[in-house]
């Protein structure tokens, strides 16, 4: 029966679950009181709210505390084995696929190297789908105790009714690649279980917005920096943690070729890939026969020595050249959304770290806006390299709340709204 605001009884249960479930996640342990206050619920509510989800295995005691005078009040928490996720990094070098139980602890993870033209369809969908079999195998995982897999990958994320997500991978040669029917249809999982397929950089964002360094902000951007760059945008005037092709803002006209085949975009100048062409071109050695991460660590190490001797000046430059075309980028940024925080993340970025932080800091103040500018801090993530895998992780998470903490059902056209009003209306402080 629905009342005058058109919601129905099971829609208001639904309601009060997901309330309960996500403050003791984010905020947990907590007693039947605190729970009150915390969403709004009467003590009723809450405790009849409260007794269903322990039915269900999704809430266990955790211990218990002094009261004023009274009993010690239970505490409760979210149970972390009631149920796992799966989150999928398909990288620049590598795809990462790792198993997380409900608390986002990895339980389990594998890894399989990229070659720069290792991004054929069929090679990435074999990677992912051998992945998700080896770590379910790895934990000796119930497969009905998953709540979906998430992956991040490069490019635009279209979502179709008839063919789910839908990649459009210009820089890697995808175009509209049904990335969710292809996995879907060599999958071993049961049918009920989700797929989750977004950007790679909006994972990263999510991650960082939900458990790192962009907790408690309402304006932020967050920055992926690998062999490319991209960005996740988070601000009240746009939804919850939206890509942005910041790679292909031009910044040089007739400039470098771009891999997505446009002169001068940013991507051609400060992206991994493109840093370490510009040294062999000027005359540097990178390491034959090596990945990026593993090229990027040697320049590094010509740049700045570390044991005395002279730095390797082609390297610096090059680098130091590459933090100012990144600074220049943020302060595109900076002008554009004015964020409170921007964060720097991806393997490149985490790689040269701190060392790379103040002339980027530096260069984004010289050519940004000066009201704008004095109201942003630009830090460094803290979720490491597995936080895109994390960000990917959180779509089904995510998709549990929008729930109530129910098990996946069939997947149809319905879902997509939950779990993405899930991800736009929850901002953890």
């Amino acid at each position: 029966m629905a009342g005058r605001s058109g919601r129905t009884v099971r829609d208001l249960r639904r309601g009060n679950r997901t309330a309960v479930l996500q403050r003791l996640y984010f905020d947990g342990p907590l007693s039947r009181f605190e729970l009150g206050p915390a969403t709004g619920l009467s003590s009723g509510s809450v405790s009849n709210v409260v007794a269903d989800l322990i039915a269900d295995g999704l809430v266990e005691e955790a211990g218990s505390v002094d009261s004023d005078g009274g009993r010690p009040r239970t505490l409760l928490r979210v149970a972390p084995h009631s149920g796992q996720m799966i989150g999928v990094d398909v990288g620049e070098t590598r795809v990462r696929v790792e198993l997380f139980d409900l608390a986002l602890t990895e339980l389990a993870r594998v890894e399989r190297p990229l070659t720069p033209q290792g991004y054929d369809v069929d090679v990435i969908a074999g990677h992912i789908r051998e992945g998700i079999a080896e770590v379910l195998t790895a934990e000796q995982a119930e497969p009905e105790r998953l709540l979906g897999v998430g992956v991040g990958v490069p490019g635009i994320v279209e979502h179709t009714p008839d063919q789910g997500a839908v990649v459009h991978g210009q820089t890697i040669g995808w175009n509209a690649v049904p990335l969710e029917r292809l996995l879907r249809s060599t999958s071993q999982l049961p049918d009920e279980v989700p797929y989750f397929i977004d950007n790679g950089a909006k994972t990263l964002g999510q991650a960082e917005m939900w458990f790192g360094a962009g907790r408690g902000a309402r304006n932020a951007v967050v920055v992926l920096f690998g062999s490319g760059v991209g960005a996740c945008l988070v601000t009240p005037e746009v939804e919850y943690g939206r890509a942005v092709e910041w790679g292909h803002l031009t910044v040089r006209v007739r400039g470098r070729r771009c891999r997505c085949g446009a002169p001068g975009c940013l991507e051609a100048y400060a992206g991994a890939e493109s840093l370490l062409a510009r040294w062999r071109e000027e005359g540097g050695r990178p390491p034959e026969g090596t990945d990026e991460e593993t090229a990027l660590t040697a320049m590094l190490a010509a740049a700045y020595p570390a044991e005395a001797g002279a730095a390797d000046p082609v390297a610096l430059g090059v680098l130091e050249e590459t933090a100012e075309y990144l600074g220049a980028g943020l302060s595109d940024l900076i002008n554009l959304f004015q964020p409170e925080r921007i964060l720097i993340g991806g393997w490149a970025g985490l790689q040269l770290g701190t060392r790379f932080l103040p002339a980027v800091r530096r260069h984004a103040a010289t050519y940004a806006l000066r009201h704008p500018a004095d109201k942003v801090t630009i830090e460094l993530g803290r979720l490491g390299p597995d936080a895109v895998t994390v960000g990917a992780a959180i779509l089904p998470l995510a998709d549990f709340f929008a729930s109530g903490g129910r098990r996946p059902e069939p997947v149809g056209e319905d879902r997509l709204p939950a779990w993405r009003a899930a991800l736009e209306e929850r901002s953890p402080r």
